[in-house]
């Protein structure tokens, strides 16, 4: 379980006030897959660098009885001179999982040929998406936070990509970020709409979906 007591996060920024989350108190429940909704510039990413552990609140506390991973797709998790193999290697060391099964699952996942062994610096944002995702993958987390990294690459590499997430969930739960609505109905149990730094968890995808095109407008 992931538990949101009284988080707050606000910014300034060139004199204007941008709230992110004030007095926020959710449970994010063990085993489920959480789909993240919220319009441009709400705050997901945001909400999932403080749960990750790589941005403090302003106030309030986040608490976790299990392992969280790093959040999927943060170009910031690599170093841009390491290659994408050496990258690998040392975050397997971090984790303490075995680097060569790591290296071996991510090199035949992420499908970058010869760029695994080129400098981070050098990849697309596809790329790095897909080794940042791959990287995650290998590793056995508790809760995966991932940012739309399904959506990149063709039909097959989507299709894989979806159906590795699935198998992890057989074990894991997640907070899962995408623009969609379709992708987070396949792959989520229950869903959460950020809107003007209020936290709403819906047992219904379906209902957090209305609620969150109500905020945009669709009818």
């Amino acid at each position: 379980m992931i538990r949101l007591e009284n988080l707050t996060k606000i910014f300034y920024l060139r004199g204007r006030k941008k709230v992110v989350a004030r007095n926020v108190n959710v449970d994010l429940p063990t085993g489920k897959s959480v789909g993240l909704l919220g319009r441009n510039g709400a705050g997901k990413t945001t909400l999932m660098q403080m749960i990750a552990g790589n941005m403090d609140p302003t106030s309030g506390r986040i608490l976790s009885d299990g392992t969280i991973s790093y959040p999927v797709g943060f170009a910031g998790s690599f170093h841009p001179d390491l290659t994408g193999a050496q990258n690998t290697r040392f975050v397997a060391r971090i984790y303490g999982v075995d680097t060569e099964e790591l290296i071996d699952f991510v090199e035949d996942f992420a499908e970058l040929g010869k760029h695994f062994h080129l400098p981070f610096r050098s990849y697309s944002s596809g790329m790095r998406s897909r080794l940042s995702f791959g990287v995650s993958m290998g590793i056995p987390f508790d809760t995966y936070l991932v940012d739309e990294v399904t959506s990149v690459g063709d039909a097959a590499f989507k299709q894989k990509s979806s159906d590795l997430f699935r198998a992890r969930m057989n074990d894991a739960g997640a907070l899962f970020v995408s623009h969609s609505t379709n992708m987070i109905k396949e792959l989520c149990d229950m869903a959460a709409v950020l809107e003007n730094g209020q936290l709403t968890l819906y047992d219904d995808v379906d209902e957090a979906i209305a609620a969150h095109n109500a905020n945009m407008g669709v009818e």
